[in-house]
């Protein structure tokens, strides 16, 4: 390691403090954030594959890099926002916020609810039920099956995030204005009733067939 490696850093520590991406608190994480986001805005599926003799869809390839980098920085905010609960930092908050608007579900409804694999939906409710947020009743038509409610416990949990996670909200929609914001909540919503339709319909479906529903 040579003393250019230093003054290069040096210089792009210094374009992040003159970035809108830095605050007075900011970290070595906010660091590699911005030091992310400026790699992937120069850098595009189509320079990616340039040399590999593939076609590549720019826009497309574009959406989904941006779905993607979205969902990592709402996942590392959201786990900043609910620091003071950390039992639901990672993404119970979620199913508690759920059954509160619709209780009594049994755990696969919750979980499809949710769009999570079936493993990952069951370790999040066990780790709800462990925390007493949560109890199971029996259904009372099916005796075999069980649902879900928040416990005294969980609904003072909830109402004590609320506040929090309004804010993680406001947060994560950034600098939109309002029409921005009805916009992209109009689009997202129509992409995730397509997603929600392959999740239901075509779990088994390899990538040809669900391609074919576009």
């Amino acid at each position: 390691m040579n003393t250019d490696f230093f003054i290069d850093l040096l210089v792009q520590v210094k374009e992040f403090e003159n970035s809108d991406a830095y605050k007075c608190n900011a970290g070595v994480d906010d660091f590699r954030m911005w030091m992310n986001d400026k790699k992937y805005a120069t850098e595009s599926p189509t320079k990616l594959f340039q040399n590999e003799n593939h076609q590549v869809s720019f826009t497309e390839n574009e959406i989904c890099k941006q779905v993607l980098l979205l969902g990592r920085y709402s996942k590392q905010l959201i786990r900043k926002g609910l620091g003071n609960f950390p039992e639901l930092a990672n993404e119970e908050f979620t199913y508690l916020y759920r059954l509160k608007d619709e209780p009594f579900l049994t755990k696969i409804q919750l979980i499809e609810k949710n769009g999570h694999e079936k493993q990952t939906g069951i370790q999040i409710i066990k780790r709800l039920l462990e925390a007493g947020f949560l109890e199971e009743k029996n259904d009372i038509e099916d005796k075999r099956s069980k649902r879900l409610n928040l416990t005294e416990q969980g609904k003072k949990i909830f109402h004590e995030s609320v506040e929090n996670v309004n804010q993680t909200s406001k947060i994560l929609s950034g600098k939109l204005n309002d029409h921005e914001k009805n916009e992209f909540l109009r689009m997202m919503k129509k992409l995730n009733e397509f997603h929600a339709h392959v999740y239901a319909d075509y779990k088994n479906a390899d990538i040809k067939k669900i391609s074919g529903l576009i």
